[in-house]
């Protein structure tokens, strides 16, 4: 029996993704936009369509980017974002959701929706 030996080089250098791998996260990302999607009501529905979004994956993280035409609409995505958290959380425990506003109108905003207790309670 042979002892592999593990230089801290192993750890440093992502590995390469192939093409499947990018068609199966892309896959996967659609469908959780989806679902997500479908899971919410029509206000937000709405309040979505009215805006540029999509799912991504950064690192490990799944994220929901929500890009705002007008600065209306990033005010009334705001005050949706606790709602959103709260559809996304049991789909997608380790995501955030980001808010972006229209550019050069502010920066955007992020939320772990694992911190979604954190906002209740402030709401409540």
């Amino acid at each position: 029996m042979t002892k592999e030996i593990f230089s801290p080089q192993d750890d440093s250098h992502p590995m390469q993704l192939t093409s499947a791998d990018i068609i199966l996260r892309q896959q996967l990302e659609y469908s959780i936009s989806r679902y997500f999607y479908e899971a919410c009501d029509r206000t937000i529905q709405n309040l979505l369509s009215s805006c540029r979004w999509y799912m991504t994956t950064q690192a490990t993280v799944m994220v929901l980017v929500i890009e705002c035409p007008d600065p209306v609409t990033n005010w009334r995505v705001l005050q949706k974002i606790v709602p959103m958290a709260a559809i996304l959380n049991p789909i997608v425990s380790s995501a955030k959701i980001r808010v972006c506003p229209p550019e050069s109108q502010g920066i955007p905003f992020e939320m772990r929706v694992d911190e979604l207790s954190v906002y209740r309670d402030l709401a409540g």
